[in-house]
């Protein structure tokens, strides 16, 4: 199968961008607000139109020639979106008209090499489309018309977007090829893992962080599945990441790695225990749905007796509280204790993450949930779950139909979520609980 393919929303400050990327996939995402710049990082969200399915990122506002230190991370942040996209959406702003830093930024795109889709925004009525000869002269192609505020135009530039990627050559997938990544903190012990798993030195191990620079794919066979690893440079906080070309474009390869996974490990080190930084590479894991394992490293150097194990996978729990459906594995790529269980806890989790649950099965759970207990009333109006469906997989995903989606709270679909772990074996994997009202002919 093709891979879903990568849109990034480029362009100077303040025309919209992260106002079209919201509309886009649904939710309010990216924070909107009539200030330049308050987008800085890169965000990556899934979207559809119709039966198409693709990625898309949003960036902050590029000036080219700006001193300003958050200014040129921003554009860098913007520059690495656009390196790894398939596709480039390049926003200009139809109200204030060109200038001069939107041919700067079409100067660029230009050099990337990358296709661009030129959209106009701020077009908010039809008569303003007259003044779009204006924007031929970035020599980028056709203008697209849109106004993100108000959804005009925007079916036309979802169905540029997926006219180009019909006609696209993509990498091709294959769906029986288990793709796994191994993340994590530099020199936490991945490249020690990947060679160890693969029986060879495929890839440079050092005492040094930041060994690896890029995401290095393997194939191997074992027990005659056929895996891809992917062994990564450590993701680093951004204070500690230089201004660099080569560091940045790492932990822009090691969470686009993530993405294109199976399953991920995340390697913790088990001297320097779960850091902040362990937790923002576990969230990255989250939000991008894949089932995952933790590997704690290095437990040969760690002082222990027969409360170690659980007095440690409590602490890790308690610093990482959404993802406690992850398991939790004690190795030690040097001694090469309990590596022989990594691959089995591989298939393990992905074979959750695929898992079905068939419809009569699925409503008999959640009735039993809603028996045991109520949802709460809010106002004095109570959630009602009429019937319930599973719409997806890797992640498994629930979609219940309800009497009023607003009344569904968080703690509530938490305890569903958690009902819905106990009957079957979730392990290793995120669930997607979503409500819809149901209409009266339903």
């Amino acid at each position: 199968m093709k891979r879903k393919p990568i849109v990034a929303i480029v362009g100077r400050p303040n025309v919209g961008k992260s106002t079209f990327f919201n509309r886009m996939i649904g939710r309010h995402m990216s924070i909107v607000e009539d200030t330049p710049g308050v987008t800085r990082d890169r965000l990556y969200a899934d979207a559809k139109w119709q039966n198409f399915a693709f990625t898309l990122v949003d960036t902050g506002g590029i000036e080219m020639n700006s001193d300003d230190v958050i200014k040129r991370q921003m554009k860098t942040q913007a520059q690495l979106a656009a390196e790894t996209a398939d596709l480039i959406l390049f926003f200009v702003d139809g109200k204030t008209g060109l200038t001069a830093e939107d041919y700067d930024v079409a100067d660029y795109l230009r050099r990337t090499g990358k296709d661009v889709l030129l959209v106009v925004n701020k077009m908010d009525n039809a008569s303003r489309e007259d003044y779009l000869y204006e924007y031929y002269e970035l020599g980028i192609g056709v203008p697209l018309p849109v106004s993100s505020v108000h959804g005009l135009g925007t079916g036309d530039v979802l169905d540029a977007i997926a006219d180009y990627f019909d006609h696209a050559q993509l990498d091709e997938e294959d769906a029986d090829v288990i793709k796994i990544a191994v993340v994590g903190k530099p020199n936490a012990g991945k490249s020690s893992l990947v060679n160890s798993i693969l029986g060879e030195e495929r890839s440079i191990v050092s005492d040094r962080p930041g060994t690896t620079r890029d995401a290095v794919d393997t194939p191997f066979t074992h027990e005659g599945r056929d895996y891809v690893i992917m062994d990564t440079a450590g993701i680093r906080r951004k204070a500690r990441i230089e201004d660099n070309s080569i560091e940045r474009f790492s932990v822009v390869r090691a969470l686009s790695a993530v993405r294109r996974s199976d399953v991920a490990l995340l390697m913790v080190d088990a001297v320097e225990g779960v850091s902040d930084q362990d937790a923002k590479i576990a969230g990255y894991i989250q939000e991008a749905g894949k089932p995952v394992v933790v590997l704690v490293n290095k437990w040969a150097l760690v002082d222990k007796d027969h409360s170690t194990v659980n007095e440690y996978t409590r602490t890790l729990r308690a610093q990482l509280p959404f993802m406690d459906y992850a398991p939790v594995l004690f190795i030690s790529c040097k001694t090469g204790q309990r590596l022989p269980r990594v691959l089995e806890m591989v298939d393990t989790v992905l074979a959750n993450a695929r898992r079905k649950i068939t419809t009569g099965l699925l409503n008999d759970v959640i009735n039993d949930a809603t028996a045991a207990l109520d949802a709460p009333s809010v106002s004095g109006r109570r959630l009602r779950i009429y019937y319930s469906t599973q719409v997806g997989q890797q992640p498994p995903e629930f979609l219940l139909f309800v009497n009023n989606a607003e009344l569904m709270r968080d703690s509530y679909r938490r305890y569903l979520e958690n009902h819905l772990r106990k009957t079957f074996d979730f392990t290793g994997t995120p669930l997607v609980v979503t409500c819809r009202n149901r209409k009266e002919n339903e």
